[in-house]
């Protein structure tokens, strides 16, 4: 055997991304807890509470039996597409066929993947909003499609502009990438927007896909739905997830939504990348998918409305301006113009004040001036870090 290295160099894609935000910046957190600083995490949306009794309950049960282990089907169980209709039904009055318009995800981080490998070629467009979640550009990018914001802004209460969508060349442009009630900045869902987005879909020939999992958090009213307009599923697919409304991120178990042909073209790709979600977790989802009103009025609502108070009166502290309206389980503010840049700002609370928010540069350029709370902690943990910010001449 010779001297010569060992070189290997990793697929040319991953140029195209960096490692995600949390992923680096909880490696730094971790580091600072170890040396004793405590620091309170208010930054990542992972809800902190269980999902309903019964859906444990559920859960270790069908997980005892001794038939409940083996392979499972890539379109989920019967069971758990029809609860995944009735859901939509029950919720937002919309009608799916849960025999051929329904599909269980694992995760709605899977389904992008999936529904991009589908409908993307290497080097077509896809519409991406700007701010917006960060997966949808670097998923893109990963599997070469070429990523073109669009702007939302503020005066447009952070909505599609679609003037300037019909100026753009669009003749490339194969997906749109949509995300309402919004994350981060909480905007409502439209009926309006959703009737514009449909119109624009069916004269462009482009699919939208609206990423829905945010409707019941801090919204006491009605629910809405993209695929409530007409002619929707012809050119639109939803996700939506139990991670948010059903307090399950960590069972990674979504729902997508949409025609019958799309969900056998997204099957051709799913079949061959993953296997179906153990079956005792898509029993105890059917049986979440259950749970009273009463359920959600606490957990998506009262709670989150009360630790949505304290992080008002955290950005009240720290100066910054937000929109009270907002819903969803996340504050976005617009911070101070006297910070140069919003990592002065969010560095000095977590170093000064061992309290970790999240800068809304990581969301795209039309975040570089905010802020963004996740209200997924505890009542204490918020009074905490009210009180340590309060401690710092910010």
């Amino acid at each position: 055997m010779d001297n010569k290295a060992f070189n290997i160099k990793p697929a040319d894609r991953l140029g195209a991304v960096s490692e995600y935000y949390f992923s680096r910046k909880l490696k730094e957190i971790a580091r600072l807890n170890a040396e004793g600083k405590d620091i309170i995490s208010l930054a990542i949306g992972s809800p902190d509470m269980p999902p309903s009794k019964e859906t444990i309950e559920v859960l270790c049960e069908q997980a005892r039996r001794p038939d409940t282990h083996g392979y499972q089907p890539t379109i989920g169980t019967l069971e758990l597409r029809k609860a995944m209709a009735g859901f939509y039904k029950r919720w937002y009055d919309v009608d799916l066929d849960p025999s051929c318009e329904i599909q269980p995800l694992i995760g709605s981080k899977e389904g992008i993947l999936h529904v991009t490998l589908t409908f993307v070629n290497p080097g077509e467009e896809v519409l991406v909003p700007n701010p917006g979640y960060p997966t949808y550009t670097s998923l893109s990018r990963i599997l070469g499609a070429k990523v073109i914001n669009y702007d939302l802004q503020k005066e447009n209460g952070w909505q599609p502009d679609f003037d300037a969508l019909e100026r753009m060349d669009l003749s490339n442009v194969k997906m749109m990438w949509t995300n309402y009630p919004h994350m981060p900045t909480g905007a409502r869902a439209r009926r309006e927007t959703y009737e514009r987005l449909v119109d624009f879909a069916l004269r462009h020939n482009i699919i939208i896909v609206n990423d829905n999992p945010y409707s019941f958090i801090m919204n006491a009213g009605e629910k809405l739905s993209l695929l409530q307009v007409p002619r929707a599923k012809e050119c639109c697919i939803e996700f939506n997830s139990m991670s948010k409304s059903h307090n399950m991120p960590g069972w990674r178990i979504g729902v997508l939504a949409t025609n019958a042909q799309f969900i056998q073209w997204i099957l051709k790709v799913k079949t061959n990348i993953d296997s179906g979600t153990f079956r005792p977790m898509q029993l105890a989802a059917v049986q979440a998918y259950q749970n009273c009103d009463e359920w959600h009025r606490q957990a998506n609502y009262e709670t989150y409305a009360r630790r949505r108070a304290v992080a008002e009166d955290i950005m009240r502290t720290l100066g910054c301006e937000f929109d009270p309206d907002q819903v969803g389980m996340f504050l976005w503010g617009r911070i101070p113009d006297h910070y140069a840049n919003v990592e002065d700002l969010t560095e000095r609370v977590l170093h000064e004040a061992r309290v970790f928010i999240t800068p809304g540069f990581i969301f795209g350029t039309n975040g570089s001036r905010y802020i963004r709370i996740s209200l997924c902690a505890k009542e204490e943990a918020f009074q905490e870090a009210l009180r340590r910010i309060n401690t710092v001449n910010i």
